[in-house]
């Protein structure tokens, strides 16, 4: 994956992929999509996508990750799209991931989430 470095979107979903999530994703500094859902990935969320700064969508839902929202996530200062539903996710939005909806311009406008079971998400824009 170090090779990519330029990469800007890598749209991966409905692909029926399994396994985990590769952290090395993390490296690549040039991602502005990150479109993984619809897949059947297991594990947790890499506290490693945190990284991605020029990241404005990650689409994560539909998979079977577990675990809790790493509150790296918040660090994602570009961010306008987080599609986490339809998971087994649990515990609570970060908070650091909430203020990227009120910080930095309120960027962050569409934060989705099965917090009406799972997820406690009290800056959700839509719970499933």
């Amino acid at each position: 994956l170090q090779h990519l470095a330029d990469l800007e979107f890598l749209w991966l979903y409905d692909n029926q992929l399994t396994g985990t999530i590769p952290a090395e994703l993390g490296a690549l500094s040039s991602l502005e999509r990150l479109e993984l859902n619809g897949n059947q990935l297991i594990g947790t969320i890499p506290a490693e996508l945190g990284a991605l700064s020029s990241l404005e969508t990650l689409s994560l839902f539909g998979n079977r990750l577990t675990g809790t929202i790493p509150a790296e996530l918040g660090a994602l200062s570009s961010l306008e799209t987080l599609v986490l539903q339809s998971n087994n996710l649990s515990g609570s939005m970060p908070s650091d991931v909430c203020n990227l909806r009120t910080t930095n311009r309120g960027l962050l406008s569409l934060l989705q989430a099965d917090c009406k079971s799972e997820v406690v998400c009290s800056c959700c824009t839509s719970c499933f």
